[in-house]
């Protein structure tokens, strides 16, 4: 427990990003298993223990200190798990050695709700300030320390010299602690057979269009609806089938839309933006005649919950309008051309229900300049712009330059991350209501910058506040007086009428009355934009 504890110190105190993905890539190095397994799991929000929650830690504390200065403490450090593990008091009596990662993960599991307290505070005796710091981050499933799963797993790649493709694709067919996926890594093993499990694939992205013209003989052209990027998988096994449906990101929000999974029964992965019905149910409308979706805001009231009610399925029933497919009947189909993987769509389509299912249709064009008047008349709202797909491009995880472009009608917004937040005044003084947000300066993935380039605090509702405000204080790096420091895991889709060159921001770039557009909870933070998307748009 005690090298965990240390990767956890370093990696709070770090914050170059290749610098991270060199600690976490030695610790996975240099751990045996089973400890680096669960490590990686609790670094990846990849652990539960149901019998322990941020309630179980305060009520330990309360019998222990001053509830006072807990109060006082809690509020100037800002994190319950940092909090406890300082203010925790010394045992008054001899006790055992600190336990390793595994046994750690053994005793938190059996815990129950009846027994947990006693116990924890047995395991947190045993322990100095970071080994219960490390414990507590494990125990309650919440990190927070600027560590994402994407980064995890970049990590886990760079340690054992494999594709990180190849490891996103393994890693939602095993569970902790990863035997076979370190076996296979470290130890040169056959791959994990996960042939009977609905994994999810990395998903192919697309290049921002930016100045370039593209020919309409080498590229199709499709609507970029306003939806969330999802994946459908639907696999074979022996207890007759099982079906998930995955964010851009990886995550499994099967629960979120269940009417989606009894639909797809064929073994297939289906790539789609998902959508929910509009009031017109289907109707023919937009500029190429295809209806049926309402905006995001209809969508976002569906994002993110755990039930889903009666009420809601009946009046946003969500469908997935198709883009791709990957597999179909257990034929991989990503190294076909984009052509040919759309007549392959085409033809399993009517095997699909028509009331979750459709296709995005073509968009016709003669020419590029054909294409441009197209775009500028369209103003459906849930159209977001084009996807330039190349004809001939297979299905290839990433961005792939020259493959697939996206043109987005307005060219006035970007996906930016929340960096810092401050609190409001008046009626917002309670809440961190004002954001500055940045974007990356180069690529993330070679360790690129995250520079500021903007501050907004209008744009979203009093609901869509207060669920910011939780995330601020859940996910607290740093305070500088009224400013809180976030991990950066928050996308914006911000609004602003222009970009100037400016020498008061690091960036170099101001921007003209910024507004957050939408809340982008679905998007991992490195596919937000890069400046040089920001000063193609400077106006002089």
């Amino acid at each position: 427990m005690e090298a965990f504890a240390a990767l956890l110190d370093r990696l709070v105190y770090t914050g170059s990003r290749n610098a991270k993905l060199a600690l976490i890539a030695r610790y996975l190095q240099e751990t045996p298993d089973p400890d680096r397994g669960w490590a990686l799991a609790a670094l990846t929000d990849g652990l539960d223990f149901a019998a322990v929650k941020g309630s179980t830690i305060r009520n330990l504390m309360a019998d222990r200190v001053d509830p006072v200065l807990w109060a006082l403490s809690r509020d100037f450090v800002g994190d319950t798990a940092e909090t406890a593990s300082l203010l925790w008091p010394e045992p008054v009596s001899d006790v055992m050695p600190p336990p390793t990662v595994s046994q750690a993960v053994e005793l938190l599991g059996n815990m129950t709700r009846a027994n947990a307290r006693t116990e924890l505070a047995r395991l947190l005796d045993r322990l100095d300030p970071s080994g219960r710091y490390a414990l507590l981050k494990m125990a309650t499933g919440a990190m927070r320390i600027g560590i994402s799963a994407r980064l995890g797993k970049v990590a886990f790649a760079q340690a054992f010299d494999v594709s990180v493709d190849e490891v996103e694709e393994y890693w939602h067919g095993l569970q902790p602690p990863y035997a076979e996926l370190f076996a296979w890594a470290a130890e040169g093993a056959d791959p994990p057979d996960t042939g009977s499990l609905p994994l999810f694939r990395p998903f192919m992205l697309a290049h921002p269009l930016e100045e370039t013209v593209v020919s309409m003989e080498e590229y199709a052209a499709e609507w970029k609806w306003d939806g969330i990027r999802v994946q459908l998988v639907h696999a074979d096994n022996d207890s007759g089938g099982e079906t998930r449906l995955y964010s851009r990101s990886g995550d499994d929000i099967s629960a979120t839309f269940p009417e989606l999974l009894p639909a797809l029964s064929i073994p297939a992965v289906l790539d789609g933006e998902l959508l929910v019905r509009g009031s017109h149910q289907g109707g023919e409308s937009g500029p190429d005649k295809q209806g049926g979706a309402a905006s995001f805001n209809a969508l976002q009231q569906r994002l993110g919950r755990k039930t889903v009610s009666k009420k809601m399925l009946a009046e946003a029933p969500a469908f997935v309008r198709l883009y791709d497919a990957l597999v179909i009947e257990g034929e991989d189909l990503r190294a076909l051309p984009w052509s040919e993987r759309r007549d392959r769509l085409e033809q399993f389509l009517p095997r699909l229900p028509v009331e979750h299912f459709d296709l995005s249709r073509i968009v016709d064009a003669e020419d590029f300049a054909q294409l441009a008047q197209i775009r500028e008349a369209a103003r459906d709202d849930a159209i977001e712009g084009l996807m330039l797909k190349r004809r001939d491009s297979p299905y290839v995880a990433g961005r792939r330059t020259g493959l697939w472009y996206k043109w987005k009608r307005d060219p006035l917004l970007i996906d930016a991350v929340l960096m810092y937040a401050q609190r409001g005044s008046g009626k917002r003084s309670s809440f961190y209501s004002d954001y500055t947000f940045g974007c990356w300066a180069g690529d993330p993935d070679e360790g690129a910058e995250l520079l500021p380039v903007g501050k907004a605090y209008s744009g979203f509702t009093d609901e869509e506040l207060k669920k910011i405000d939780r995330h601020v204080r859940q996910n607290t790096l740093n305070r500088f007086g009224p400013v809180r420091e976030v991990e950066r895991s928050l996308v914006f889709e911000v609004a602003f009428d222009s970009v100037h060159l400016s020498k008061r921001h690091k960036s170099g770039l101001a921007m003209r009355f910024p507004r957050i557009h939408r809340i982008r909870w679905d998007k991992p933070a490195h596919e937000a934009d890069r400046i040089a998307a920001l000063e193609k748009l400077i106006r002089d």
